[in-house]
């Protein structure tokens, strides 16, 4: 029924989802940061239509990011971190943006989205192995304010695969919101980018005849089920090994092999 799936490529989705629970519990990073990479290279192993590995990759990891982001919503709800308001006022712009960015990812080429990532990486990497973080300059806008960011980080967000972690969490800290307020924010902002950014990018992408054959639309639903699978289950293991493993230490591993892995993403042929 699944010819293109191997037991070795089914063991890389859930290493996949394994690596990047245990990395987004233990950093506090989002896994479209890893998911998107990997899903790229294996997707061209598995012999898919080169033209839309990208679109492919994309919203496979914006699907597995729905799962994640309750999982991790709940856990900081629970600890009161949640600003809802700010959530609420975010979410209007976050859906229009996540649409347009669905609309701009499908005009785009795969090689085009792969350099826009690839870029994406090495300055994620850059910041995390320095850990640059924005100094505390403004308050938070008003409603306007917010949903036009909003738009900006669903548009991107969508573009590049993520949940917007790593465009929300320096935001919200520009903007003199607690570091611990800005992660539960970010969570809970990355279910609307992955239901919108999901939902529209299946919708883009309907009427293409180049989709795998165990695929809704740009949405290879075996992977995501893997790596959901195995995400949420060691997203948890992630956040208690923090509190035992040196994380700054890890933290600058990290940086150096996204930088690898985005450097690859920008070589790729």
């Amino acid at each position: 029924m699944f010819p293109e799936l191997t037991l070795q490529i089914i063991a890389i989705y859930a290493l996949t989802g394994v690596f990047a629970g245990v990395i987004g519990g233990m950093l506090g990073l989002g896994g479209g940061i890893i998911i998107v990479p990997v899903l790229h290279f294996i997707f061209m192993r598995q012999g898919f239509t080169p033209t839309i590995i990208m679109h492919l990759a994309v919203t496979t990891s914006l699907a597995t990011i729905i799962a994640t982001s309750l999982s991790a919503t709940y856990t900081h709800h629970q600890k009161n971190a949640v600003l809802w308001p700010v959530v609420y006022r975010f979410a209007p712009g976050i859906l229009i943006g996540a649409a347009l960015g669905a609309i701009l990812a499908d005009s785009l080429s795969s090689n085009t989205l792969r350099l826009v990532f690839g870029v994406f990486e090495i300055i994620v990497a850059i910041q995390i192995g320095f850990e640059m973080k924005p100094k505390a300059k403004t308050k938070l806008p008003d409603t306007a304010g917010l949903i036009g960011s909003g738009v900006g980080i669903g548009l991107f967000s969508t573009i590049l695969g993520i949940g917007g972690g790593s465009l929300t969490v320096p935001f919200l800290l520009w903007c003199n919101v607690n570091i611990r307020n800005a992660v539960a924010v970010s969570s809970a902002s990355g279910f609307p980018i992955a239901v919108a950014g999901t939902t529209a990018l299946v919708i883009a992408g309907w009427d293409n005849l180049n989709v795998p054959e165990n695929a809704i639309s740009y949405l290879y639903w075996p992977a995501a089920l893997i790596i959901i699978t195995m995400t949420v289950f060691f997203a948890p293991i992630g956040a208690r090994l923090a509190h035992y493993l040196p994380v700054q230490t890890l933290k600058r591993i990290f940086a150096v092999v996204l930088l690898i892995v985005g450097v690859r993403m920008l070589v790729q042929s």
